[in-house]
């Protein structure tokens, strides 16, 4: 009987050490996890940046300067940023949008991808009108998302198209038409709307306001 309380004992003892080894190791996980992956997206992102104009630098100065690339880009894009205010620049730009929009094979990236662009920037006709709720995926539970068009049904009925983001990555949401009396309008900016997807509902309002289509 003793020797069986020892075991017994032994096991529990067991038991606990492995509990507390398997909670602490994954308390360790959830806190680095995070870190880890800001630090692999970063660390891709910052070598993706840097390569773009790496070959260039390197034929100019005869050497590979790591971040040189990521300095270059940024000021190129502010001088195209200042150059873009000028309305011959701008008219220039936008001449050489068309152009590449009559592209074949240029065109089916450009345009979708502009749009895109247009549409979280909230800039443009294709951009997002409104941010709108919309009861899913169950009764008095509120989906966030953004009206894109409106058109109608063959009764005549309107209907809603819009687009539903999913966090934290939104540009790979789905559509939903739905009818204009079951959308909720709301309050909130298009970049608001954004903070709120990408953080995954950390970064919410303390009050949105809806209004429903009469």
């Amino acid at each position: 009987m003793e020797n069986r309380d020892k075991t017994t004992a032994n096991y529990n003892l067991a038991r606990k050490v492995t509990r507390h080894i398997r909670a602490t190791m994954i308390g360790g996980l959830l806190l680095t996890l995070p870190i880890i992956i800001t630090y692999i997206v970063l660390r891709w992102l910052f070598d993706a940046i840097d390569g773009l104009l790496q070959p260039a630098i390197e034929s100019s100065f005869g050497k590979t300067i790591p971040g040189l690339g990521v300095v270059v880009l940024i000021l190129i894009l502010y001088l195209v940023g200042i150059a873009e205010e000028n309305y011959l620049t701008r008219r220039a730009f936008k001449i050489g949008r068309e152009m590449l929009l009559r592209v074949p094979i240029i065109s089916t990236v450009y345009s979708p991808a502009k749009q895109l662009i247009d549409a979280f920037s909230g800039t443009g006709e294709s951009g997002f009108r409104q941010v709108v709720m919309i009861e899913y995926p169950r009764e008095n539970a509120w989906t966030i998302g953004f009206l894109t068009a409106n058109t109608s049904d063959d009764e005549g009925f309107p209907l809603s198209i819009i687009y539903i983001p999913t966090a934290p990555t939104p540009n790979s949401g789905w559509i939903a038409m739905i009818p204009e009396q079951d959308v909720r309008f709301t309050d909130l900016s298009v970049a608001e709307a954004m903070h709120l997807v990408l953080s995954g509902g950390i970064i919410a309002p303390p009050l949105i306001s809806t209004t429903q289509a009469q």
